[in-house]
């Protein structure tokens, strides 16, 4: 008979994968959360800061709080953090006060530490491996690193380097391509492709959210934050609704038993049917 204590760290760990298989439709939703977040976060900042900020911390915790107590993957729980960590993302920042350019290093500095201590931890930083809590824990870390990354970084090509709303998000949808062709052409890795092209997601929503939302004054169309965000929130819904039913995003294949049962051994991430 199994002891109460392996009872307990099965009931903790994850059974299945805890992000979805990444498709052409992961990567139209991603770009919507980040427009969505950005969008949002600004909308609320205008309303009142201490109401944003108490939507922004206290969404973000709950959000991860409930993708936590999941053991696979669930697609509403899954893209409502992402949704959350995008407003957080947003607010984060802009937190610093050491200027855009400024937080573009700090949070890069932040994205590599977390992603060199995933990699010294697991051996591995694919998201094919995300069936621990240690190694999800890493995941959205790093995801939270990317938002904060990638806002800072619109934030230097539209405001600092003065370009604008517009042609920041062209030339970020220009960049988001790179990786793919990188891949394709030069053989780039697949964890190295999709880290880079996570990155990209979040200034190339921003820019496009903010080109649509911000006044004319500011390089914009003019439809305000909140027609906005309450426009790509309609588009999220729908499209993770349909993944939901559809269930074509789920990582197909089980957790390997000595997962369940050894998950506090730190050999354990040296199992190479993980990566």
């Amino acid at each position: 008979m199994r002891s109460k204590s392996h009872r307990r760290i099965r009931g903790r760990e994850p059974v299945a994968a805890k992000v979805p298989e990444i498709t052409a439709l992961f990567w139209v939703i991603k770009v919507l959360t980040t427009g969505m977040g950005e969008a949002t976060a600004d909308f609320l900042a205008g309303v009142n800061l201490v109401l944003a900020a108490a939507i922004g911390v206290f969404g973000f915790a709950g959000a991860l709080w409930l993708q936590f107590r999941t053991q696979r993957y669930q697609a509403p729980v899954y893209w409502f953090a992402v949704v959350m960590l995008a407003v957080f993302g947003t607010m984060a920042a802009d937190g610093p006060p050491i200027g855009h350019l400024g937080s573009a290093i700090f949070y890069a500095l932040v994205l590599a530490v977390v992603l060199h201590r995933w990699h010294r931890s697991e051996g591995t930083l694919s998201i094919h491996s995300i069936v621990t809590r240690r190694r999800e824990t890493y995941y959205w870390a790093t995801v939270l690193a990317t938002f904060a990354l990638g806002t800072a970084l619109g934030d230097v090509t539209a405001s600092t380097l003065h370009l604008g709303f517009l042609p920041s998000g062209l030339m970020f949808a220009a960049i988001i391509a790179v990786p793919a062709i990188a891949r394709w052409r030069f053989g780039l890795g697949e964890v190295a492709a999709f880290w880079l092209a996570y990155i990209v997601t979040r200034p190339l929503g921003a820019s496009f959210a903010d080109w649509l939302g911000k006044p004319h004054d500011r390089s914009g169309v003019g439809l305000g934050d909140g027609v906005v965000s309450a426009a790509a929130t309609v588009a999220i819904v729908v499209l993770v609704g349909y993944v939901a039913i559809t269930r074509r995003d789920i990582q197909r294949g089980e957790l390997p038993p000595a997962v369940i049962t050894q998950p506090t051994q730190r050999d354990a991430p040296q199992d190479r049917t993980l990566r």
